[in-house]
């Protein structure tokens, strides 16, 4: 059963997150713990926020617009990759978007949303560097993180309500990389991405 958090308690964790980060919320942030590998750099706007890229397909566009302010509620600086409209889009060149930014280092974490989430999981796993991974509840969100150190997110806006979707990326964001086992496991998909790029 999904175990509800209060908005109280998503700013409490995403304030921890932070302070491990900074030594202090709020704190400009320049470094990012290695976490046992890939994500060693924190990307950061020059505001000192951390980054997170979203982008849509017009099946998306509604949550991408709803989820945006909630993001930088929780003390991120939102880049819009787009769809900026209902009119209808092909998700691979949002979800390309979205991986681009955080595959180039030009965004800390992404999210993209379009009718099921997995056309765009696709998509994003293609970009070197991107270890996307579709939540669809509480667990499968954390799973993402605490396992596979995952740093796009993809969402189904036909599959998930909006109240849903809002606690799907505050803990996303929030949960840490495990580290552990999980990383020699994280660090066996980077070598086979490492095998199809020579």
């Amino acid at each position: 059963m999904l175990e509800e958090k209060t908005e109280a308690e998503i700013h409490e964790i995403v304030q921890r997150v932070l302070k491990r980060y900074t030594g202090s919320a709020g704190q400009e942030i320049t470094s990012h713990a290695a976490q046992g590998q890939s994500d060693a750099q924190a990307i950061t706007s020059s505001t000192g926020k951390l980054v997170v890229a979203i982008g849509a397909d017009h099946g998306g566009f509604e949550m991408k617009e709803i989820l945006k302010p909630e993001i930088t509620k929780l003390g991120y600086q939102v880049v819009d990759v787009g769809t900026n409209s209902k009119d209808a889009v092909d998700y691979p060149d949002f979800a390309h978007a979205v991986a681009k930014m955080v595959g180039s280092g030009k965004a800390w974490r992404g999210i993209m949303i379009d009718g099921a989430g997995i056309g765009s999981c696709m998509v994003a796993n293609k970009v070197p560097g991107v270890r996307a991974g579709m939540a669809y509840d509480y667990s499968s969100a954390v799973n993402g993180r605490e396992h596979n150190d995952a740093n796009v997110l993809t969402l189904g806006a036909g599959l998930i309500g909006i109240n849903l979707a809002k606690q799907i990326v505050s803990i996303w964001l929030s949960t840490e990389f495990g580290g552990g086992r999980h990383a020699g496991r994280v660090n066996k998909i980077v070598e086979v991405e490492k095998k199809y790029l020579k």
